[in-house]
C-alpha cells in the first residue's frame, strides 16, 4: 500500500510542472552519480504530442540516425544522442569481451499498432480486457511505448532466460555494472519491489537522461483520450495505462524536472 501511495505522490507532484507546452532537452538534469555530463543533449529541441505518441516518421526526422550494421541485427534508427552514447558503451563492452547487439530500436505508432493488433488477433479467445492484459505483459499499446522516442533499445535477446546463464549472463552482469555510466538504465526490473506494468525485461535499456524529459512531457500533456486508433484502445482508461504502464518503471527513474519554453 505504501508503494502505491508513494507512486501517486510522485505523479501528483510531477503534474505541478505541467503548465507549459514544450521541453528543452538542453536543460536535462543528469543523474548525480556516474553519468558523464557529456551525455546531455547539446541541441535544444521542441517536442509535441505527436512526437511522444509516436505519430511521426523517424526516418525523416533530423533528430534520428540510422544505426550501423555492426551495432544492430536489422535496420534500426535511434535518436542521435542515444546512438552516440550507445557507441561509447559498445566500445567499452567490446574491450571487456562483451558483445552488445541492438535487436530493436525506434518504433512509431504504425509499427507498434502492427505488433499490438497481431497479438490482439492471436488472443481472440480471451475477453477484451483479459486479452489486453495478456498483450501488456511484454508489449505496449500504440502511443504508450518508450520505443517511440528513440531512447530505448532491446539488446541481444528477447528472452529473460538468455541472460541467466552462459554468455547472456556475462552480458547482463556487465550491463548492470556499467550501463548506467553511459546513461542507460533497465526500466522494466523485477516487479517484486512493487513496480507496476510490464513484466521483467532484462533486454530493455533506456537512455534516461533524454527519456526522462520525454516522460515528463508525456505526463503533462497526454491523457487516455489521446490513446486511439487501434483495437482495444477503449480499454486504456479502465486499465489505467498511463499510470500503470507508461509510468511503470522504478520510481527513482521518474525524474521530476521543470519544463522550459
Amino acid at each position: 500500500m505504501f508503494l502505491i501511495h508513494n507512486r501517486i505522490f510522485i505523479l501528483s507532484v510531477l503534474l505541478t510542472f505541467c503548465n507549459q507546452q514544450f521541453v528543452n532537452t538542453q536543460n536535462i538534469e543528469p543523474f548525480k552519480s556516474e553519468i558523464d555530463t557529456n551525455l546531455n543533449s547539446k541541441k535544444p529541441t521542441q517536442i509535441d504530442k505527436n512526437f511522444v505518441l509516436g505519430k511521426f516518421n523517424y526516418e525523416k526526422n533530423e533528430l534520428f540516425v540510422l544505426v550501423e550494421a555492426q551495432h544492430s541485427s536489422k535496420t534500426t534508427y535511434l535518436n542521435k544522442d542515444v546512438y552516440n552514447a550507445f557507441k561509447r558503451m559498445f566500445d567499452e563492452a567490446k574491450n571487456d569481451n562483451i558483445e552488445l547487439k541492438i535487436i530493436s530500436g525506434t518504433r512509431n505508432f504504425i509499427e507498434q499498432k502492427i505488433i499490438w493488433e497481431r497479438k490482439w488477433n492471436k488472443y481472440k479467445y480471451l475477453q477484451p480486457e483479459d486479452r489486453a492484459k495478456k498483450i501488456l505483459e511484454y508489449s505496449s499499446m500504440p502511443s504508450t511505448s518508450r520505443h517511440h522516442w528513440g531512447t530505448d533499445i532491446d539488446l541481444n535477446s528477447l528472452r529473460n532466460s538468455y541472460f541467466d546463464k552462459g554468455q547472456g549472463f556475462k552480458v547482463y552482469e556487465w550491463l548492470t555494472k556499467n550501463a548506467n555510466k553511459f546513461g542507460f538504465f533497465q526500466v522494466y526490473t523485477s516487479k517484486e519491489t512493487g513496480r507496476t506494468g510490464y513484466n521483467l525485461e532484462k533486454w530493455h535499456w533506456s537512455y534516461v537522461p533524454l527519456a526522462a524529459n520525454y516522460l515528463n512531457f508525456y505526463n503533462c500533456n497526454i491523457f487516455d483520450k489521446d490513446l486511439t486508433g487501434f483495437k482495444g484502445c477503449e480499454l486504456a482508461e479502465k486499465l489505467d495505462i498511463i499510470s500503470n504502464y507508461v509510468n511503470g518503471i522504478p520510481e527513482q527513474l521518474i525524474i521530476i524536472m521543470p519544463i522550459n519554453p
